[in-house]
């Protein structure tokens, strides 16, 4: 599933190609996603778009007052291919543009998001009960160590949950719980404030480097023009079960945590 550096890629990409750009055309093919596409995100129709924002793993498309919130759930993916190509089964929804262009949602699984408001999205039920987004000033040790302080959660369950900090989903929990040296079986409660400025450090520093190598590809995630992520090559520990520890030679290990698989190096990590 996307986390936040995809998201992010995807978003600046969308940004740089739709601002400014009027809405000639809006086309929905299916409108069974995650939940149903609401018909007035019709009225995009002949306004022009003002922004492209994120927020978590929501892409927020700001345009003529309205805005479309979209997820890419596991394996959606936004495109501007050539306007002469022919829809798929599974592209669902198009955005024609003035230019010509048209931006692309496809979404072979449909557990994506396509909503839409003409409020203020911040205050959305997806969007209103979402915690600290790691990569602005909000987000600190102090912060943090509070949030943690009142979970008994397993660490990388209360990283996960989206309530304390977004965006840091399965695969990026391993890599900063790791790089910070704490084992994802600690209680949230159990992390001390100094840790928690350690693991707060590790986020950023994770997740601006995978941006910076357009995210991570595993399986499905793909860039807007169809390239890989290249942060899989700077994987630790996810995914190298039974490999060595690159910090200290350890084996290691998968457990299994909420049905999600964990990677940790009982060696290091405590």
């Amino acid at each position: 599933m996307p986390e936040l550096p995809e998201v992010e890629v995807t978003c600046r990409c969308v940004r740089r190609e739709l601002v400014g750009r009027g809405i000639k055309r809006v086309t929905v093919r299916n409108p069974h996603l995650r939940f149903p596409v609401p018909p007035e995100i019709a009225r995009l129709e002949g306004t022009r778009v003002e922004a492209v924002d994120r927020r978590a793993k929501y892409i927020l498309i700001r345009s003529g007052g309205q805005t479309a919130v979209i997820h890419l759930g596991m394996t959606g993916h936004l495109s501007f291919p050539d306007p002469a190509e022919p829809p798929g089964k599974h592209d669902h929804f198009d955005l024609a543009l003035d230019d010509g262009r048209i931006m692309r949602y496809r979404d072979p699984r449909r557990f994506g998001a396509l909503l839409w408001t003409d409020g203020d999205p911040m205050q959305m039920r997806i969007l209103s009960s979402l915690g600290a987004e790691p990569l602005e000033p909000g987000f600190t040790g102090e912060y943090l160590h509070q949030r943690l302080a009142r979970s008994r959660s397993p660490v990388k369950t209360a990283l996960m949950k989206g309530d304390i900090v977004v965006g840091v989903g399965n695969i990026y929990a391993s890599e900063v719980l790791h790089a910070a040296g704490i084992s994802p079986l600690r209680r949230g409660d159990q992390v001390s404030l100094e840790e928690c400025g350690i693991l707060v450090g590790e986020i950023r520093r994770i997740l601006e480097d995978s941006i910076a190598r357009g995210g991570t590809t595993i399986r499905n995630y793909a860039q807007v023009d169809g390239s890989r992520g290249a942060f899989a090559d700077c994987l630790k520990v996810y995914g190298r079960e039974n490999e060595n520890c690159p910090r200290c030679g350890g084996r290691i290990q998968r457990i299994v945590q909420g049905q999600r698989s964990t990677f940790y190096c009982s060696g290091c990590q405590r």
